[in-house]
């Protein structure tokens, strides 16, 4: 027999961010808890709002599976001692089975008598079992908690009441002085208590008090309303997912309405708009059939359409009030020239064991200089770049983003269209914070593409010199994303940039021209260089390639995020061809070799010590690869297919380890030539082959 099982945790009103994760954390857990407990169930359902985390457990059985069985325990010597007495062994094996040694008897099995026991246990009951839903209370986690009234137990908000039906039955869990029951608590304001007959009545008896419980049924509700008002007034709104979860998980009867504001505030720039309205006040933006932003928003209330009038005239007057901030903050920004903004960035601190943004900006400008010429950019964009360089940073003590932070960079760019930059200058301004997430969208210009690569890779250096290095589990600076958002510009733009060639050149450019500290020694240039290095394996977990393709290519010496990524292409798409094996099993081979003899001598190849025609072809073939200074890593590969006859041959005929030691070493020469060029791809050997 199987009967549903039913758990709700009631709070008070939870972070929006925590709901989903938080009811989701709630099922694991459950379900976790009942297989380990040997209790069998269909499926977890989950319903989650502000106020409550919710599980129906489906098809629970209602008892776990009676035990009769034989258990094999010592040979009967070890169970005994020469009196006949039982071990410790003996008491041991019959307590973990939770019966005596009286119980024990002997069978011969191949020849040696061992210990058994019959054992017979009826199953625990569902029920008593699911008291223990308080253990799995006390084991949630979550970024912020609080306690109430004198108790130590922490949860992300208060707990008032608990729901725990076994189909009918009540499960009287408790936690602090709350006992489960069958009642459960309707909206806040328009609903009332509901007394719950049976597990399968929840969803239904909810609805019937204001509450959607089911989120993906509140989420389907608010798209829809929000067509049709779209609909109705032949508008567009672009649905931003985040803010659409947000927003579900912020209401328990979502009613959606529509506001408007005076249409001379849409002289402000549409992002100050876009973000009172969405990051400040939870609202959807709404464009024209043109998709140009106009005076109106779509809001999402808690509750149902009586008193509308009302909540949409609160709602505007809140929305006017920051609009008229973002007015005179504007109208502020727009009486002073850009020079007046650069000028005070001299007394901005970046980090008090730094020194100021003004002093960032000119190390920026020295790393872009030199960068710009390893990536050939033409002379008009370096003339852009330096500009904007110089001024970038500008709008961080603007009146505007001293309110609204969030628009650093952006706020920038359109103060400087206004004073007359060339759009080129304006827009990497903004850029120059791109991506300003993990898989954020990046730079669309060249200039953009260099200024960011620039500006983290100063914060980067300076950051390392002062000794402030990310930890495991610590990165207060973003170091790491800013460390990953180089590799995908890089990537972006094909740009080739070795970075651990690069570093002490750029260093020795900026020593002396900073007060900043700057890594001290090569180990330290080595550290930075590996960091940076490390953000091209998450890259690559993105871009989905296999593990061990991953783990070959960065354990090579390639230090240029490209080449990497080009040999991780290579390796990924010939992993399946009848080819791929011989190729992988022979440049191993040459590894193995080099490493048993501690081969490392780049000595030159003396073709005069040959003495087969296969260390001849096998030379040929090594120096045409390494004479083709534009070998691309595909190429590289092709060479490798049609060396791998010649490099079989080769061994086929000669001794490596021969006894003359000039031969010996010729021939480790010729192979650490081969091993060279593989390390362009990798180590090979990490590769799982069929």
């Amino acid at each position: 027999m199987t009967k549903d099982y039913l758990f709700e945790i009631g709070t008070e009103e939870m972070p929006a961010h925590v709901v989903s994760r938080s009811v989701k954390q709630l099922a694991d857990r459950t379900k976790k808890y009942l297989k380990e407990n040997g209790l069998s169930f269909k499926d977890i359902k989950t319903y989650s709002t502000p106020r409550r985390l919710t599980i129906l457990v489906e098809d629970l059985a209602e008892k776990q599976d009676d035990i009769d069985e034989v258990k094999k325990g010592p040979a009967k010597k070890i169970a005994q001692d020469k009196d006949g007495n039982w071990t410790k062994a003996a008491q041991g094996f019959a307590r973990g089975q939770g019966i005596t040694t009286d119980d024990i008897y002997f069978e011969e099995l191949k020849g040696t008598e061992y210990a058994y026991v019959h054992v017979q246990k009826e199953g625990k009951k569902a029920s008593d079992i699911l008291m223990g839903m308080s253990d799995i209370i006390k084991a949630m986690t979550f970024p912020t908690k609080m306690r109430w009234d004198s108790n130590d137990f922490e949860f992300v908000r208060p707990i008032h009441w608990m729901v725990s039906l076994l189909g009918s039955e009540v499960v009287p869990v408790k936690l602090l002085d709350v006992v489960a029951g069958r009642k459960t608590q309707g909206h806040r304001f328009l609903g009332d208590s509901v007394v719950l007959a049976n597990a399968d009545d929840y969803e239904e008896a909810l609805k019937s008090q204001y509450v959607i419980a089911d989120a993906d049924e509140r989420k389907g509700m608010i798209l829809n309303q929000i067509q049709e008002l779209v609909a109705q007034h032949n508008w567009k709104v672009n649905i931003d997912k985040g803010l659409l979860e947000e927003v579900t998980n912020l209401v328990e009867y979502p009613t959606v309405f529509a506001g408007s504001f005076d249409e001379k505030y849409l002289n402000i720039p549409d992002e100050v708009l876009i973000t009172s309205m969405k990051d400040n006040q939870r609202y959807f933006e709404v464009y024209d059939e043109n998709g140009k932003l106009i005076n109106h928003f779509i809001a999402v209330r808690n509750g149902n359409s009586e008193y509308l009038d009302n909540v949409i005239a609160g709602n505007e007057k809140v929305l006017v009030a920051r609009l008229d901030d973002a007015q005179f903050f504007y109208d502020e920004d727009k009486k002073y020239p850009l020079a007046h903004f650069v000028d005070k960035l001299k007394n901005v601190s970046f980090h008090d064991k730094i020194g100021s943004v003004a002093e960032h900006m000119a190390r920026v400008q020295i790393i872009g200089d030199y960068l710009g010429k390893k990536f050939n950019i033409s002379e008009t964009e370096m003339k852009d770049f330096d500009r904007v360089s110089d001024i970038y940073k500008f709008d961080l003590v603007t009146s505007m983003v001293g309110e609204f932070a969030e628009l650093q960079g952006v706020m920038g760019m359109h103060y400087a269209r206004l004073t007359g930059e060339d759009e080129n200058v304006s827009v990497a301004i903004k850029e120059s914070y791109m991506p300003t997430s993990a898989e954020g969208d990046l730079p669309s210009t060249t200039v953009g593409s260099l200024l960011s690569i620039a500006d983290k890779l100063d914060t980067i250096i300076s950051f390392f010199g002062a000794g402030m290095i990310p930890s495991s589990s610590n990165d207060p600076y973003a170091l790491r994303r800013n460390a990953y958002g180089i590799v995908r510009i890089l990537l972006n733009e094909g740009w080739s940039l070795p970075v651990k060639d690069v570093l002490p050149e750029l260093i020795q450019l900026l020593s002396g021209k900073t007060a900043a500290k700057l890594p001290k020694d090569a180990e330290a240039e080595n550290e930075i260089a590996d960091f940076i290095r490390d953000r091209v394996k998450q890259q690559l977990q993105v871009e989905k390639y296999d593990y061990d393709v991953i783990d070959a290519v960065l354990a090579s010496s390639q230090q240029d995020p490209i080449q990497i990524l080009a040999a991780a292409k290579t390796l990924q798409m010939h992993h399946d061809d009848a080819d791929f094996k011989p190729v992988v099993e022979s440049l191993t081979r040459i590894t193995n070799i080099l490493k048993k003899a501690k081969y490392r001598n780049a000595a030159k190849v003396d073709e005069s010590l040959f003495q087969d025609v296969s260390e001849e072809e096998l030379n040929a073939g090594v120096n045409a690869l390494e004479e083709n200074t534009d070998l691309s890593i595909a190429d590289l590969y092709k060479g490798f297919v049609e060396l791998q006859p010649v490099i079989n041959n080769y061994f086929e005929s000669n001794m490596i380890l021969d006894k003359d030691e000039k031969v010996k070493n010729n021939r480790l020469a010729q192979l650490l030539k081969v091993n060279n060029l593989a390390d362009r791809m990798g180590d090979l050997s990490k590769l799982v082959i069929k």
